[in-house]
């Protein structure tokens, strides 16, 4: 069966309240695919170099891939734009039951993209194939609040947070059980004054035997047995193992209440559990879920890491209250968690003048819901970030941070391949991007050249996969990045896949060149060069001239300059020449070679 590859775009202007649809351009279909690629020629095309982020001329796109509502695990969509944290590109992802709905809403269409500003709070109601701008009263609500107020439809909102525009604020779907997590999409969203966007739609149907068997294959695999036994919140257990769990604030690669926090607890509090196998079939349960006194919880790894690990907190129940503090005012938790370490380590030296402890979950809550609220002077300055306060207070080296944006909780002191991971990612500090620790810790340390080569080949395959929008862990399963299912819809693209992803890849860099990063940018921060206090690693450290000299082969390996800009011969070999507007973006001189690629 083949099906019709969507092939318009929804054109919305909050301010005149105007709805347009509008075909994509074929050739970048071609060349970008969907998802992540499409909506950032779409922000390339549509911003000017130093758009205000929090600017009615910011554009917001809500983004599918040509196989949303087909593919087999979870779907997902893309929140594209740029970044109110960091200033630079963002595009951050969800999955669940909305963009199921939002597929079936859409029609021929394969996203929305946003501008402008409402005079009053509203939401977007996706259905038949149109959009409509309607004025809400859900503003001030929380997430789970907003979205229990449309019984007949898929929500992605904002809470408090995005409201406030807090720099991490989050799109919430499922009644907060989904974000769309870092980089700040949820505060966008609150600068236009967009509450929610309400889709009504059942998923395209179709596929079914490729669908099937690509669901077996990822049953079968590590990766789908390794999800169906633990899920995310097994990386607890893994990280502490290896050395490498940022714990009290990055100062230690270890944590003594691992057990109370991680799988083995939660399998032991677990409510109910319906696995996604990969088919679908129960998409919209989360995998665990836990009871708590505010509703069941869906516990993740980055919770238990961020909030339980990284603040001394041993106690799950209180570490699922954070949790849940942070989806129900739309906050990602990893840059949330990493605020309330960051004023701990603060108030320690001095630089606060404020009673806070590792170990205290009340007083992590406390700040938390300053920080949703702009409340006080902390409140405010962490609502913008750690790099924000630090510029207020002082405390640079407090906590580490790429681009502006926390670190998630793998500590590259345990495993140095996730610095350069960490600094080269396109949206600032990012796991998803290349996780290279899973590799690393089962080998000797790698040399700058394997390193460079490892994590250049992981970042391309992902950005191939965000195009198509797969699940990131069923992904595992698609050993040709998609061509059978690309060729199941009749899209053909502009070289093979992986140039795909190159492409991509380097379309981000340029656009977060335009907007001022540079080499300085993919930096290692201070905080890595001190060593670990305790654990396997301790007393290691990530070595300046090894980072730099990783970071010079990973240049090389993509066919950048040693200034961390794309060459002429790289744009022009992958068909970006129409997205650089003469020079001033490319490399002034040569650093490329065809070694690492």
């Amino acid at each position: 069966m083949t099906l019709a590859t969507p092939d318009r775009l929804l054109r919305v202007d909050l301010s005149t309240r105007s709805v347009e649809s509008v075909p994509v351009p074929v050739a970048w279909l071609r060349r970008y695919v969907g998802g992540k690629g499409l909506g950032a020629r779409y922000l390339s095309d549509e911003l000017e170099a130093g758009t205000d982020p929090l600017g009615p001329e910011n554009a917001l796109l809500f983004m599918l891939g040509p196989l949303s509502g087909y593919l087999p695990g979870e779907s997902r969509y893309a929140a594209i734009t740029k970044s109110p944290l960091t200033g630079g590109f963002l595009d951050s992802y969800a999955g669940g039951a909305f963009p199921d709905a939002l597929a079936g809403s859409l029609g021929p269409h394969i996203g929305v993209l946003v501008t402008g500003r409402a005079t009053e709070p509203v939401r977007l109601v996706v259905e038949d194939g149109t959009v409509s701008v309607e004025p809400t009263d859900a503003w001030g609500e929380d997430t789970v609040e907003t979205a229990t107020s449309y019984p007949d439809a898929s929500v992605a909102c904002i809470g408090p947070a995005g409201e406030r525009q807090v720099a991490y604020a989050t799109i919430a779907s499922d009644e907060g059980d989904h974000h769309a997590g870092r980089g700040g999409a949820g505060a966008v969203m609150g600068s236009k004054r967009l509450k929610a966007v309400v889709a009504r739609g059942e998923p395209p149907a179709g596929l079914a035997a490729l669908r099937d068997a690509y669901a077996e294959r990822y049953r079968e695999g590590e990766t789908g047995q390794w999800m169906e036994a633990s899920e995310t919140i097994e990386t607890v257990d893994f990280a502490n193992e290896v050395g490498a769990l940022s714990t009290r604030g990055w100062a230690e690669g270890t944590f003594e209440g691992t057990d109370s926090i991680g799988a083995a607890a939660v399998k032991e509090l677990t409510s109910e559990r319906e696995y996604d196998g990969g088919d679908g079939t129960d998409a919209d349960s989360g995998g665990f879920r836990v009871e708590t006194a505010d509703g069941d919880y869906v516990p993740r790894g980055a919770a238990s890491m961020t909030l339980g690990a990284g603040l001394g907190i041993d106690d799950f129940d209180a570490v699922a209250e954070l949790g849940q503090t942070c989806d129900r005012l739309g906050m990602d938790l990893i840059s949330a968690g990493s605020a309330v370490a960051w004023a701990v380590n603060a108030a320690d030296a001095g630089l606060l003048d404020r009673s806070l402890a590792f170990g205290d979950s009340d007083g992590a809550r406390r700040v938390l819901e300053e920080i949703a609220a702009r409340d006080g002077p902390l409140g405010d300055a962490l609502a913008d970030g750690v790099a924000a306060a630090a510029a207020r207070f002082g405390g640079t080296d407090l906590v580490p941070t790429v681009k502006a944006m926390e670190l998630p909780a793998y500590d590259p002191r345990g495993a140095r391949s996730m610095a350069l991971a960490y600094a080269t990612s396109d949206r600032g500090a990012c796991h998803r991007r290349a996780r290279p620790i899973e590799r690393e810790v089962f080998d000797e340390r790698w040399s700058p050249d394997r390193t460079a080569r490892v994590v250049v080949a992981e970042q391309n395959r992902r950005s191939v996969l965000w195009c198509l929008i797969v699940d990131d862990f069923v992904g595992d399963a698609f050993d040709d990045l998609g061509a059978e299912w690309l060729e199941a819809v009749r899209l053909e693209t502009a070289g093979d896949l992986r140039t795909v992803g190159e492409r991509v890849w380097t379309l981000t860099r340029l656009f977060n060149v335009r907007e001022g990063m540079a080499r300085a940018d993919d930096e290692l921060p201070a905080a890595l060069r001190e060593p670990l206090e305790s654990g396997p690693n301790a007393g290691q450290s990530v070595d300046e001239e090894w980072f730099e000299t990783t970071l010079d082969r990973y240049y090389r390996a993509r066919g950048w300059g040693p200034d961390g800009r794309p060459t002429r011969a790289t744009v022009e070999r992958l068909g970006l020449t129409d997205a650089v507007d003469g020079d001033s973006l490319l490399a002034d001189q040569e650093h490329c070679s065809s070694e690492g690629r």
